[in-house]
């Protein structure tokens, strides 16, 4: 049974994409066929950490949310070629890069129920177990549909007060729209907060499931997304985390091998 997972941020700099690139990495590695739909249609950017080549891409999802194309034609292997095997393929539908292609979204919009469609159509064309969705931060028309048909929403944070108070309006929002399921993942903790006190306090607020506390960790802001983190650094603490996420993340009645 294929799954749809966004991942969401009410703010951005959260490390959303980071984080959907390295669970769709981690989910791929273990054999299972993944989709990720980079949906941040204004400030596009999860390609860089798949290492797409903007000029390889000759449609994006922004053509075929223009009926320029077929959402199949704008989706790009990406499996990981790091020396790590990979018994699962790894699909990307990039979003357009080009600023004269922003700027018409901006300008004119689209049709967002195309956006329904071209989901379920990516899960049947290419047979993926999970579709993952990167989302534009915030709350627009089609973060609120992204949010509505998925399975599982995890909404990333940091401990800032402006986190907190624009998280509270996403999950009531969530809430609002029935999501089968909702969780927290806590991102760019400072060494000196006590993960379980942030955790506890998260937990309180929102009266939601805390999956993990991320603390910061400078090996990946060095890495500056020039790649994908639990590949390079397969035994690193955040690596250990981010598969526990993965796995959480899963419903309760997939099997996972992460």
């Amino acid at each position: 049974m294929s799954q749809i997972i966004a991942i969401h941020s009410f703010r951005g700099g959260t490390g959303k994409s980071n984080i959907v690139a390295n669970i769709a990495a981690l989910y791929a590695a273990t054999g299972q066929r993944v989709g990720v739909v980079d949906c941040d249609i204004q400030s596009p950017g999860i390609h860089i950490l798949f290492g797409l080549d903007e000029n390889r891409v000759a449609h994006s999802l922004n053509d075929y949310l223009w009926n320029k194309c077929s959402i199949r034609e704008a989706a790009y292997d990406v499996t990981p070629q790091a020396g790590v095997p990979f018994s699962g393929p790894l699909f990307l539908i990039p979003a357009s890069i080009r600023a004269g292609e922003i700027a018409r979204i901006l300008r004119e919009g689209y049709d967002v129920g195309l956006l329904n469609d071209g989901f379920h159509r990516l899960i049947s064309d290419l047979k993926l177990d999970v579709l993952l969705i990167d989302t534009h931060p915030g709350l627009n028309e089609e973060t609120l549909l992204s949010i509505a048909i998925s399975d599982t929403l995890a909404i990333l944070l940091r401990p800032d007060q402006q986190d907190y108070q624009g998280t509270a309006v996403a999950a009531e929002v969530a809430r609002k729209l029935d999501v089968p399921r909702m969780v927290m993942i806590v991102n760019k903790v400072p060494q000196v907060f006590n993960p379980a006190e942030v955790e506890a306090r998260v937990e309180q607020a929102y009266q939601c499931n805390v999956l993990a506390v991320l603390p910061h960790s400078d090996d990946l802001m060095v890495l500056a997304s020039s790649g994908i983190f639990v590949l390079r650094f397969p035994d690193h603490m955040l690596t250990s985390i981010l598969r526990q996420i993965a796995s959480k993340l899963l419903k309760p009645d997939e099997p996972s091998q992460l």
